[in-house]
């Protein structure tokens, strides 16, 4: 690539960096900003789940709106909302601030992320190019996270406002660089046709009260009709936006694109892998800090050794993706975390970082190998149209999974507390682990199929191919290329 195709990665991969270590440095700061507020309990979980809802919700949109409305105009828009809000919640004084300054800045995001993917697939052609600018990104936003933590720890020491303005100075960066380098693209024409604003309006709520009912998990059986009810209520509406976008003229999303095997299995897998990730990320964090001891830029600078798959995603994994194939890395990577997560199940009270190491180091590799093949899988074979809704569907697939993984591990965790000693808070820890081990387990079978599908597709090719062949060497005509009938 150019210097000017690896400017315009560079940023676009820097809104994805910017969003994961903006998600890691307010992971970190949560407990200085309830102390300093005096922020109850209930308040300072939903500043963190405010943005989980937000973007979540409105990802699915998002993706569409790229198409509809234009991948520059959405991505330059959302990073300034990004930018502005961000900024809101460095000088809030109150919870409610916070909570709405977050929400906003995860519907921001929502916007932002799959316009800034769907830029990267529609700038780069399909293959080679395409497909290390994708391992690039997804690289970029594991480094994000991981880099967050420590950043988050740092930044807090000074002050937790500067977590919310350290955004807004790498944001405003990213703009002026976007201005310049995002090239500008046509008015999509189907916007001519009408916006689908029903199937707008019910696939938000679908998806509202849907990460609503998930971040509600880990209240466990407390609170449990409310949670039924969201779930409920979300997939009425689901039920709903199918009966509408089967119905309109210009669909918001076109159903048949859930028809692909492949984008289906890629969506699944990304889910349980993230969800896996980030469950066992938490339940890790809570183990070092609350049973360990471990101040929070301790622990933070003992897992940023798991966003090694900052540099391995885009080095190894490509020449790994060439040599083997897509899904055979992810099934690689899945194998990987399934081995990550199990050697940490038997975790001790004593346990010295040399012990943990393996896990880290593994965990952060399997990650590189499956996250970056993963947004492969998802976006390939989509017509440039629909890039925008492919990528909405891969990170509400993500969302979901984060918010899913988190939940369930929490859930567990407080049902399997059956005390209030270190033995049995350590026993609650090791069943909660389970849960990221099982999810990773469910996607290597998911994956496994999609080598099945693969080695399906090849041999019917081969057939397809013997079989042209012969009809081509059995009719002379054919094979002359014709010329039988002009004589």
């Amino acid at each position: 690539m150019g210097t000017r195709a690896w400017a315009l990665l560079l940023v676009l991969c820097g809104t994805i960096f910017l969003e994961g270590i903006d998600v890691a440095m307010m992971a970190v700061a949560i407990p200085s900003i309830r102390s300093d507020l005096g922020l109850a309990t209930g308040t300072a979980a939903w500043v963190m789940s405010a943005y989980v809802l937000g973007y979540a919700g409105f990802t699915l949109l998002g993706g569409r709106a790229a198409d509809l409305l234009g991948r520059r105009r959405m991505f330059l828009t959302w990073l300034t909302v990004f930018l502005l809000f961000s900024g809101l919640g460095g000088f809030a004084t109150e919870g409610w601030m916070l909570v709405v300054a977050r929400f906003v800045t995860g519907v921001s995001a929502a916007f932002m992320t799959p316009a800034a993917m769907s830029l990267i697939t529609t700038s780069y052609e399909e293959g080679p190019r395409r497909d290390k600018a994708l391992l690039v990104f997804a690289g970029t936003a594991a480094g994000g996270f991981s880099l967050g933590l420590v950043v988050g720890g740092l930044l807090t020491e000074l002050g937790w406002r500067w977590v919310f303005f350290a955004p807004v100075l790498l944001a405003g960066a990213l703009l002026v660089a976007a201005v310049r380098l995002v090239p500008a693209q046509d008015a999509p024409p189907r916007v001519r046709r009408g916006f689908d604003l029903p199937g707008a309006v019910t696939a938000a709520g679908a998806m509202l009260l849907a990460a609503y009912a998930v971040v509600r998990l880990e209240h466990g059986v407390d609170g449990w009709p409310f949670t039924a009810a969201a779930a409920l209520a979300a997939l009425l509406l689901a039920t709903v936006f199918v009966a509408v976008e089967r119905r309109t003229a210009a669909p918001l999303v076109r159903l048949g694109i859930l028809r692909s095997g492949s984008v289906v299995r890629a969506d699944l897998g990304a889910l349980l892998f993230v969800g896996a990730f980030f469950g066992f990320q938490f339940v890790v964090t809570l183990y070092l800090q609350e049973l360990r001891g471990w101040s929070s830029l301790q622990t933070a600078i003992a897992l940023v050794i798991m966003g090694c798959d900052a540099v391995l995603a885009p080095t190894l994994t490509p020449k790994l993706v060439a040599r083997f194939g897509n899904t055979r890395v992810i099934v690689g990577g899945f194998v990987l975390a399934v081995v990550a997560y199990g050697l940490f199940l038997p975790v001790g009270m004593d346990w010295s970082y040399a012990a943990m190491f393996p896990t880290l180091i593994i965990a952060g590799t399997a990650f590189a190998l499956a996250y970056g093949p993963l947004t492969i899988a998802a976006t390939d074979g989509v017509a440039e149209s629909e890039q925008g809704l492919a990528s909405g569907l891969l990170h509400t697939a993500t969302q979901f999974g984060s918010a899913i993984g988190i939940s369930a591990v929490t859930a567990v965790y407080g049902l399997a507390s059956t005390g209030s000693g270190s033995e049995d808070t350590l026993s609650a820890f090791r069943v909660a682990l389970t849960v990221p081990v099982g999810m990773v387990a469910l996607g290597l079978l998911i994956s496994a199929l999609s080598v099945r599908a693969d080695r399906r597709a090849v041999r019917r090719a081969s057939q397809v191919s013997s079989v042209s062949a012969s009809q081509t060497s059995a009719n002379p005509a054919q094979r002359s290329g014709g010329m039988a009938s002009w004589k």
